[in-house]
């Protein structure tokens, strides 16, 4: 798998109702859809660099396959959890510290696309990037 490169956002499907159950306020998620963010990746075997850079804010999230880390979403909401390799997808499960609910991120690679889709308490997003 190879999610090597800069991804620029291009749609987003159910976006803000998965903010909206996140807990994230109606004036953060008008935002948020339009954050033009930007997400380069560089893979070292297991090792992920992933730096995120929107209008709002930058981050770099650096993580090894399989292991627990910790981080803040945009937002500030602090997660921990493991992303984990299954076939071409990198699988992150996540928890959230303040109510104990899951968090599920996978990204892969769908017709030169980087498809990022997201579960939360029962509902389902998806954001779409193309190479930046």
């Amino acid at each position: 798998m190879t999610f090597n490169g800069t991804w620029k956002v291009d749609k987003n499907d159910n976006y803000d109702k998965f903010m909206e159950q996140m807990g994230i306020n109606l004036v953060k998620r008008k935002l948020a859809a339009q954050d033009n963010l930007k997400v380069t990746i560089t893979q070292n075997g297991d090792k992920f660099a992933v730096n995120e850079s929107s209008a709002f804010r930058t981050i770099e999230i650096i993580f090894t396959l399989g292991v627990h880390f910790e981080y803040s979403l945009a937002d500030g909401t602090e997660i921990g959890g493991t992303w984990t390799a299954e076939g071409d997808k990198l699988v992150g499960k996540f928890t959230r510290k303040d109510n104990g609910k899951e968090l599920i991120t996978v990204r892969e690679i769908i017709d030169n696309e980087l498809v990022q889709s997201y579960h939360y308490d029962g509902v389902d997003a998806k954001r779409v990037f193309k190479r930046a």
